[in-house]
């Protein structure tokens, strides 16, 4: 397993459309490896393959208190709505408030080619959609309701934390 960089704003690669992984190679498998390493190390909620600079449908993120693979994920279903504070280790520096569903499900497949489902709601929800954005070349900033400077940022984050 290695670290790999992570590709920051301005980089094409970000605004790609990935492509669909049509066979779980050791190639993938190292890749996830990587990934998941790559996001521990930067101490991130989600991370995906385009942010390492590979234009495949792959993502890994915190669901609970695991990381899952998610190979070729796609949105089932969408439902409610909410607006929070959303950040990426690809825009370093630069958070923002975003409307997001409340809850979605997303179908994809793990490392071992296996189906699966997962529901997420509330932070789980939007890290899920900013994942899929990544897959399809699109940042969270396009998303932004209202950009925050890093004091309000921390207001807010200290805001939300009182409240859990």
């Amino acid at each position: 397993m290695a670290i790999r960089n992570i590709v920051e704003e301005g980089d094409p690669v970000l605004s790609k459309k990935c492509k669909y992984v049509t066979e779980i190679t050791p190639r993938i498998t190292r890749l996830l490896d990587d990934m998941r390493e790559t996001l521990v190390q930067a101490d991130g909620a989600g991370l995906a393959a385009p942010q390492v600079g590979v234009l495949k449908r792959i993502a890994v993120l915190y669901i609970g208190d695991e990381i899952l693979d998610f190979i070729n994920p796609e949105i089932v279903s969408a439902e409610g709505e909410q607006e929070d504070i959303e950040g990426c280790l690809s825009v370093p520096g630069v958070w923002g408030v975003t409307r997001r569903p409340a809850r979605v499900t997303v179908r994809a497949t793990d490392r071992k080619g296996r189906p699966f489902e997962v529901t997420g709601e509330g932070l789980e929800a939007r890290c899920l959609c900013h994942e899929l954005d990544h897959l399809d070349g699109h940042l969270f900033t396009e998303r932004t309701v209202k950009l925050l400077s890093y004091e309000e940022a921390m207001k807010y984050t200290e805001e939300y934390n009182k409240g859990k």
